[in-house]
C-alpha cells in the first residue's frame, strides 16, 4: 500500500512538471540578440583585464536560451524578457549607458544596473525621452553609480515606475522636485546617500499621492525651504506645510541630514507610518509621548539627536507591532524613565537606548523574551548585569553594554548562542568567569578593555572556535597564556592582551592562530627571547610586544613574516644588531625598536613601497647615516644613538615628514639638501656638534609653505567589518533563507548591525617645546610644525628669510654662538608658540613686531648681549624675568630696571660695541703662557730630591695599587 502511495505521490509530480514544460517557450531571437549587443557595448567599456568577467553566460549561441542566462528573467508564457540584471561591472571611468540598446525589450518590468560605476545615460535618437519606450518598467535600480543631477532629465519619461533607487551616486545641490513631479506612480523612492542639501520641496513631493516609502537620509538636506512665499527653518514647520500630505507614506527614512528643530507633531496623523527613522539630525526639545498614537509604528529610531527633558517608556506601552527602538541624544542631557508598573503590548526585537541617563536597566525589559539586539551603553548603569536579560532571550545576538558602572557581570547557567558583547569600560572587578567559553561558545566579538578583571585567562577561552575578535587590554590579569586558548581560538583576527601583568615567554612554541591579523602583547611582563611560535602566524600585519622585559636578539625571521606592515618591539632589553630582513621587506610600513641595547649600524635604505616609520631611537647604534636612508622613509627618528660624521647629503628628501638626528656625534655644517625638504614637519638637529651658519635656503621648506602630501596619517592598523548581523532587510528579498538573521521586514534599506573589528597603534614623537620634551601624536602631532638646532656649535647671523616660516609653531636655536641682531622679518610667522634664541651672542634691540605673534606663549632671550627697552603689549606682557636673564643692557618690564638712566641705552656705533666685549685673542695667549709657565715649574721641582718629592710619589703609588684592588 505504501509503494502505492509513494508511485502516485511521483506521478503527480511528473504531471505537474510536463505541465510547466509544456507552457514554457524560451526567450525570442530578437531580444537574444539584443541581450548580446548590450554585452558588447559593456565590454567595450570596461577594463580590459576584466572583460572576460562580463556577463559570460550571455552568448551568441543561438541555441542558448537566454531566459536561462544569469541576471535575465522571461514571462513563461510569452518568453519576453522581463528582468535584466548586470550590475558589478568594473567599468571605465565617465562611462555612460546608451539606453538605447534597451528599446527592444518592451516588456522588461526590472532594470538593475547597480555598482558598476556609470556616470551617464545618453539616446542619440530619442534624447531625454528615451525611457517612455519602456512602458512596463516598474523598478529601476541605478544605485552605487557615478551619476550627477543630469539624470533626471531621463528619469522624468519613465511615468510607468513604481521603484526608483538611486542610493549612493554623485548628486549634489538643490533637491531634483520638478524631474520627479510627472513620476506619480512611484511607491518607492531612494535618494540616500548623495550628497543634496538646501531645503526640500515637500511640496512637490506631495504630488506623488501613491508614495508609500521614501529614503533622504545620508544627505546634507538643512531643514530650511521655501513655501509660500516664507522659508521654514526647521522641521516642524517644514512638516506642516507638506510632509503630512503623505498619507500614504509607511516608511519614512530622514536620517543622517542637518535638519533642526523640534520633532514634528504632525507625523503622529500618519496612521499608516510603519518606518520612522530622524536618527543623526539636530533635533531638539523634548521627545513628544504622542508618539504612543502611531498604532502601525514597527520602528522608530530617534538616535543621535539633541533631545532633553524626560521621556516615559510608558507612553509607547500600546504599540502592540513596535519591534524596534532607538533612541540616543548627543546633549547629555535627555532622561529616558521607565516606571516598573506597566507591562507593554509590544515584544521588541531591538532596543538602544545609548546616552538616557538611565541608572538601572529598565524594567520593563522583563516582559520581554524576543530580543535580538541591546544596547545600552553611555549610561550611568551600576550594580549587576541582571541574570534574567541573557536568560529571557534565548534569541539575543548583540549585547552592548560599555561606558557604564557595572559591577558584576553573571552568565547563564547554560549554554547561549550571543554573538556580540561589549561590556568595555566598566567597573567590574572580579575574576573572570571560568566557564565564559562554554556559556558562550558561539561569540564572534568580545570586548572587556578597560575593567579590573582579575586571575588567570579562562582555559575555556579555547571553545570559542568562532571568536574573531578578542580584546581583553587594560585589566588585571595575570599568569600565562594558557595552552588550550592559543590553539582552541583559530579563528581569531584580532587579539588585544595590553596592559595586563601577564608573564611568561611569548609563543614559545607554535600556536592555531594561523587568522591573526592584528596582536597587542604590549605592557605587560613577558620575558624570555621572541618565541618561534610567532613564525606560524603567517597572517600577521601587526605586531605590538612593546614594554615588556623581553631579552636577548631580534631574530631574522621576524623579517619573513609574508604580510607583516608593523613591527614594534620597543622598551625592552634586546640587544644586537638589527636584522637586515627588516630592511628589505617592502610592505613594512612601520618598525619600532627604540629604548633598547641595539648595537651596530643601520642598513643604507628600505625597500618599502608606501614609506616606512623607522622609530631607532635611544639605542646604541653607531657609525655614519647613509645618504640613501630617507628614500622611502616618512620618519626617521635616530634620537639619543652614537651616530657620527657629517649629516649626509641625502638623496631624495621628497618624503621625509619627520627627522629627527638629536643627541648624537654628528659634525660639520648643515647640508643644504635639507632645503628641499618639501614635506617636512618637525627637524631635530639639537644636541650635536655642528658648525658653520645656518642655511637660510631653509625657508624653501614646507615650513613655509605647509605639506604638500596632507592626506598622511600617523596612526597604523587594521580594520575590517564583520560578518553583518542583518536584522533588516528589502522586502523582495524575504522569500529567500539565506539570512536567518533577518526579523524585520521593510521596503527600504535599512541598516542592518555590523561592527567594524579595528585595532591600531599610535605613531608617539618626542619634541622639545615650550620648556618641555613632550610626545606627540594623533591629531596634535599632525598640528606641529617645528624646528629645533639648539645645543650645536652653529655661528653667524639667523637668516632673515626665516621670517617666511609661516608653519611653524616652534623654533629652538638656544645654546649656539649665534650673533648679530634678531630680524624683524621674524614678526612674520604668525603661527609660532614657542621662541628660544637663549645662550648665543644676539646684540641689539629686541624688535617691537615681535609682539604682532599673537599665538606666542614661550620666549627666551636670555644669556645674550641684547640692548634696549623690552617691548610691551600683547603676549609681551605675559613674560617673566627669567626670558630676559643675562642681558645687563635690557631694561623695561620685567626686568625692573628703568629705562630712564643713559646707561641702558643702545649703543650708536660700533665703538661702543667693541668697547663691551672681551678681546679673546689676548686672552687665549695669556691664559696659554701662564699654563706653560706653571707646568715647567711643577716639572722642574720634580728633578730634585727631596723629601717631599718622595712623598708624592709614594701617594700615587698607593692610590694605583688601591684602584687595581677594587
Amino acid at each position: 500500500m505504501e509503494g502505492k502511495v509513494f508511485l502516485g505521490q511521483n506521478l503527480i509530480w511528473v504531471m505537474l512538471l510536463m505541465g510547466q514544460l509544456h507552457g514554457y517557450k524560451s526567450c525570442i531571437d530578437k531580444e537574444r540578440n539584443a541581450l548580446f549587443e548590450l554585452r558588447k557595448y559593456m565590454i567595450s567599456r570596461t577594463e580590459e583585464d576584466q572583460s572576460d568577467s562580463v556577463l559570460p553566460t550571455w552568448t551568441n549561441d543561438t541555441t542558448s536560451d537566454c531566459c536561462r542566462w544569469k541576471g535575465v528573467a522571461c514571462n513563461r508564457v510569452s518568453g519576453r524578457v522581463t528582468e535584466i540584471a548586470f550590475g558589478g561591472l568594473s567599468l571605465k571611468d565617465n562611462s555612460l549607458l546608451n539606453l538605447s540598446l534597451l528599446h527592444p525589450f518592451e516588456d522588461v518590468r526590472s532594470l538593475n544596473l547597480s555598482s558598476s560605476r556609470f556616470s551617464g545615460l545618453f539616446d542619440d535618437v530619442e534624447g531625454y525621452k528615451s525611457l517612455r519606450r519602456l512602458r512596463k518598467l516598474e523598478i529601476l535600480d541605478l544605485s552605487s553609480n557615478k551619476f550627477n543631477n543630469s539624470i533626471f532629465h531621463f528619469l522624468s519619461a519613465a511615468t510607468s515606475l513604481t521603484t526608483l533607487f538611486l542610493r549612493s551616486n554623485n548628486m549634489v545641490g538643490s533637491f531634483p522636485a520638478k524631474e520627479l513631479r510627472d513620476l506619480t506612480n512611484l511607491e518607492l523612492l531612494d535618494l540616500s546617500r548623495n550628497r543634496f542639501n538646501g531645503s526640500i520641496p515637500i511640496q512637490e513631493l506631495s504630488s506623488l499621492r501613491k508614495l508609500k516609502a521614501l529614503d533622504l537620509s545620508g544627505n546634507e538636506f538643512s531643514g530650511s525651504m521655501e513655501l509660500q512665499g516664507k522659508f521654514s527653518t526647521n522641521l516642524q514647520e517644514w512638516c506642516i506645510h507638506g510632509i503630512c500630505e503623505l498619507k500614504n507614506t509607511q516608511e519614512l527614512d530622514l536620517s543622517q541630514n542637518q535638519l533642526v528643530g523640534h520633532f514634528p507633531s504632525c507625523l503622529t496623523s500618519l496612521t499608516g507610518l510603519r518606518v520612522l527613522d530622524l536618527s543623526s539630525n539636530q533635533l531638539t526639545g523634548t521627545v513628544p509621548s504622542t508618539l504612543g498614537s502611531l498604532p502601525s509604528l514597527e520602528y522608530l529610531s530617534l538616535f543621535d539627536n539633541d533631545f532633553e527633558g524626560s521621556f516615559s517608556f510608558g507612553s509607547l506601552a500600546n504599540l502592540s507591532n513596535l519591534m524596534v527602538l532607538k533612541l540616543c541624544s548627543k546633549s547629555s542631557s535627555l532622561q529616558v524613565l521607565s516606571e516598573s508598573s506597566w507591562k507593554p503590548k509590544f515584544q521588541l526585537s531591538v532596543i538602544a537606548l545609548r546616552s538616557c541617563n538611565m541608572e538601572k536597566v529598565p524594567h520593563f525589559l522583563i516582559h520581554q523574551k524576543d530580543l535580538r539586539h541591546v544596547d545600552l551603553s553611555n549610561n550611568k548603569i551600576s550594580g549587576k548585569l541582571p541574570s534574567w536579560l541573557l536568560a529571557n532571550n534565548t534569541k539575543l545576538k548583540v549585547l552592548l553594554l560599555q561606558n557604564n558602572f557595572f559591577t558584576s557581570f553573571q552568565i547563564p547557567k547554560s549554554a547561549h548562542d550571543l554573538l556580540f558583547l561589549d561590556a568595555s569600560a566598566n567597573e567590574f572587578n572580579h575574576l573572570f568567569p571560568e566557564n565564559i567559553g562554554w556559556i558562550f561558545p558561539h561569540l564572534r566579538y568580545m570586548n572587556i578593555y578597560k575593567n579590573d578583571f582579575q586571575g588567570n585567562l579562562p582555559s575555556s577561552l579555547g571553545n570559542m572556535k568562532g571568536l574573531q575578535y578578542l580584546d581583553l587590554s587594560h585589566n588585571s590579569f595575570h599568569g600565562k597564556l594558557p595552552r588550550s586558548f592559543v590553539n582552541g581560538c583559530y579563528s581569531m583576527a584580532i587579539l588585544k592582551l595590553s596592559h595586563n601583568k601577564l608573564s611568561g615567554e611569548i609563543f614559545p612554541e607554535s600556536t592555531n592562530l594561523t587568522s591573526l591579523l592584528g596582536l597587542f602583547m604590549d605592557n605587560n611582563l613577558f620575558t624570555g627571547k621572541i618565541g618561534q611560535g610567532l613564525r606560524s602566524l603567517i597572517n600577521l600585519e601587526l605586531l605590538d610586544m612593546s614594554n615588556n622585559n623581553l631579552t636577548g636578539v631580534i631574530p631574522s625571521w621576524i623579517g619573513e613574516l609574508p604580510s607583516l606592515t608593523a613591527l614594534l618591539i620597543s622598551d625592552n632589553f634586546l640587544k644586537g644588531e638589527i636584522p637586515t630582513s627588516l630592511f628589505n621587506k617592502s610592505s613594512l610600513q612601520l618598525l619600532d625598536l627604540s629604548t633598547n641595547s641595539l648595537s651596530g649600524g643601520i642598513p643604507p635604505h628600505h625597500d618599502s613601497r608606501d614609506g616606512v616609520v623607522l622609530l631607532l631611537q635611544d639605542n646604541n647604534l653607531s657609525g655614519t647615516i647613509a645618504d640613501t636612508l630617507l628614500v622611502n622613509v616618512e620618519i626617521l627618528d635616530l634620537r639619543n644613538n652614537r651616530f657620527s660624521g657629517n649629516i649626509p647629503e641625502f638623496i631624495n628628501t621628497q618624503n621625509i615628514s619627520i627627522l629627527l638626528l638629536r643627541g648624537n656625534k654628528l659634525t660639520g655644517r648643515i647640508p643644504h639638501q635639507l632645503c628641499g625638504l618639501s614635506n617636512i614637519q618637525l627637524l631635530d638637529l639639537s644636541n650635536n656638534r655642528l658648525n658653520g651658519s645656518i642655511p637660510s635656503c631653509l625657508s624653501n621648506t614646507s615650513f613655509g609653505f605647509g605639506k604638500e602630501c596632507t592626506s598622511y596619517d600617523y596612526d597604523f592598523g587594521i580594520s575590517f567589518p564583520s560578518d553583518v548581523f542583518n536584522g533588516f532587510s528589502l522586502h523582495q528579498d524575504l522569500s529567500s533563507n539565506k539570512n536567518s538573521g533577518i526579523y524585520f521586514k521593510s521596503l527600504l534599506m535599512l541598516d542592518p548591525f555590523s561592527m567594524d573589528y579595528k585595532a591600531a597603534t599610535q605613531t608617539k614623537i618626542e619634541f622639545a617645546t615650550k620648556h618641555r620634551y613632550d610626545a606627540y601624536m594623533g591629531g596634535n602631532l599632525k598640528l606641529l610644525f617645528g624646528i629645533d638646532l639648539s645645543e650645536n656649535e652653529l655661528s653667524g647671523e639667523i637668516p632673515v628669510e626665516f621670517g617666511g616660516l609661516l608653519e611653524l609653531r616652534a623654533l629652538n636655536l638656544s645654546h649656539n654662538n649665534l650673533s648679530g641682531v634678531i630680524p624683524k622679518s621674524l614678526s612674520s610667522m604668525e603661527k609660532m608658540e614657542s621662541f628660544d634664541l637663549s645662550f648665543n651672542r644676539l646684540q641689539g634691540r629686541i624688535p617691537a613686531q615681535l609682539t604682532e605673534l599673537t599665538s606666542l606663549s614661550v620666549f627666551k632671550v636670555s644669556h645674550n648681549n641684547l640692548s634696549g627697552v623690552i617691548p610691551e603689549g600683547r603676549q609681551f606682557n605675559t613674560f617673566d624675568a627669567e626670558s630676559y636673564l643675562g642681558n645687563r643692557l635690557l631694561c623695561g618690564q620685567p626686568t625692573n630696571r628703568s629705562c630712564n638712566n643713559n646707561s641702558f641705552e643702545e649703543a650708536d656705533d660700533e665703538v661702543e660695541d667693541n668697547e663691551s666685549t672681551i678681546d679673546m685673542e689676548s686672552f687665549y695667549w695669556s691664559f696659554g703662557a701662564a699654563y706653560v709657565t706653571i707646568l715647567v715649574g711643577i716639572l722642574a721641582s720634580l728633578s730634585f730630591d727631596s723629601p717631599w718629592k718622595r712623598f708624592w710619589f709614594d701617594t700615587v703609588d698607593a692610590f694605583i695599587h688601591k684602584v687595581r684592588n677594587l
